[in-house]
């Protein structure tokens, strides 16, 4: 077992934040504190507390073991439950679910539809296919609809359409809200509200009362309008929900979806050079920097996992890397939903270019760097050895899929 301690950002985001209903639970236990007399004062039944006969306290309950972790454990079963068993109206929440999961886009959008459900109403989310997400409990959803079939699998725009109008058709939400994204929401979005013929708000990244203000003018201008039924958002356009769970009770459709003709022929998923694809665009990023003393085994490791490559600035200024390749404010902003940075120690401008990636993985000797602070996973050491474990793990994995498949 590892002996690595993992950071939980969003425990140490509740224990600095007074507000937060959690607050209290996770400070730490105060063990000696100054009396009135100024006479220090020791609680004697606190765990580790060592007695005049010099005999220490142990908890053998297990209540203390695993530190963070288990605090973090417990501060999940102690959200309070949001909970409509009666919903006075819907908003009904189209997910992108790039990957089966819910991103970053997706928990904003969510974050919306609860600031519009209030308290008499519903979030309900609809979800295509097979997903791989365990957490909608946690990302605001009521009421869960999963529309399963072979007919939604794939590019099935048309086909997704019909589902959404039976749902529309039984539930009668009272807004729509879909991701304005690259991804399947934004066509999905402007499709479905041909069909309903109402006239959509794109690119909303505000809703102040009944008003939704989105941008216009190649994103120089803001557009504001009253609130739509439909609206296609953008991303960050709200807090997602952090301080509740809900219950995402399943529902199902009363009646059957139409099965339309389709006239779109899905050919199925094309490879792609992972080095063609665009900086702003890449889902899967392998980052080097300063640390990286073994650029051949850098790029070897790169092609294993399928990822695209980028680079620090100062490891392009030393010419180790293209100028397009370099992420950060004074190069290209990433979105990617995992971001690898090996031996970047994380540098201001740096860390604003992939402050909107969902999971940060760093590799570096410094554990106490501005990177390793910022990863949701951090592996200290040499880099060129565990990019060679790296390499080797993947090629063993690849290998017993293949045993399996045959």
């Amino acid at each position: 077992m590892s002996t690595i301690i993992r950071r939980d950002p969003r425990a140490e985001w509740i224990a600095r934040n007074r507000l937060h209903p959690l607050h209290a639970a996770m400070q730490p236990v105060q063990h000696s504190w100054m009396g009135p007399n100024g006479v220090i004062r020791k609680n004697v039944h606190g765990v580790g507390f060592i007695g005049p006969n010099g005999i220490k306290r142990i908890d053998r309950s297990g209540a203390q073991q695993g530190g963070a972790s288990k605090r973090s454990a417990a501060v999940e079963v102690q959200l309070p439950l949001h909970q409509v068993p009666q919903p006075a109206f819907y908003i009904s929440v189209v997910p992108d679910m790039v990957g089966g999961r819910l991103s970053s886009h997706d928990r904003d959008l969510l974050g919306l539809a609860h600031q519009l459900a209030g308290s008499e109403g519903a979030v309900l989310a609809v979800v295509f296919g097979e997903h791989k997400e365990n957490a909608f409990a946690t990302a605001g959803v009521d009421r869960l609809l999963v529309l399963d079939g072979e007919e939604f699998s794939g590019y099935a725009p048309e086909q997704r359409v019909q589902g959404l109008r039976a749902v529309d058709n039984q539930f009668s939400p009272r807004h729509w809200l879909l991701p304005d994204s690259r991804t399947g929401g934004g066509e999905l979005g402007r499709r479905f509200a041909a069909a309903l013929g109402e006239r959509p708000a794109t690119r909303v990244w505000q809703v102040k009362g009944e008003e939704c203000i989105g941008r216009a003018g190649a994103g120089l201008q803001d557009l504001a309008r009253p609130l739509a039924r439909l609206i296609l958002a953008a991303a960050e356009c709200a807090e997602p929900v952090s301080e509740t769970r809900h219950e995402a009770l399943p529902v199902e459709l009363s009646t059957s979806v139409a099965r339309s003709l389709s006239r779109i022929e899905d050919l199925g998923a094309v490879a792609v050079d992972p080095g063609a694809i665009p900086m702003a665009e890449a889902e899967f990023i392998f980052s080097g920097g300063n640390g990286v003393k073994d650029w051949a085994l850098f790029h070897q490791t790169a092609a294993a996992l399928g990822a695209t490559e980028g680079a620090s600035r100062v490891a392009v200024d030393d010419g180790f890397m293209a100028r397009d390749r370099q992420v950060g404010a004074s190069g290209t902003w990433v979105t990617a939903r995992v971001y690898v940075a090996v031996g970047i120690s994380g540098a201001i401008q740096h860390l604003q270019g992939i402050g909107a990636c969902d999971k940060v993985v760093a590799i570096n000797l410094d554990p106490g760097c501005d990177m390793i602070k910022r990863a949701d996973l951090s592996v200290i050491g040499d880099s060129a050895a565990i990019l060679q474990a790296l390499i080797a793990a993947v090629e063993a994995y690849r290998n017993e899929a293949k045993r399996d498949a045959a």
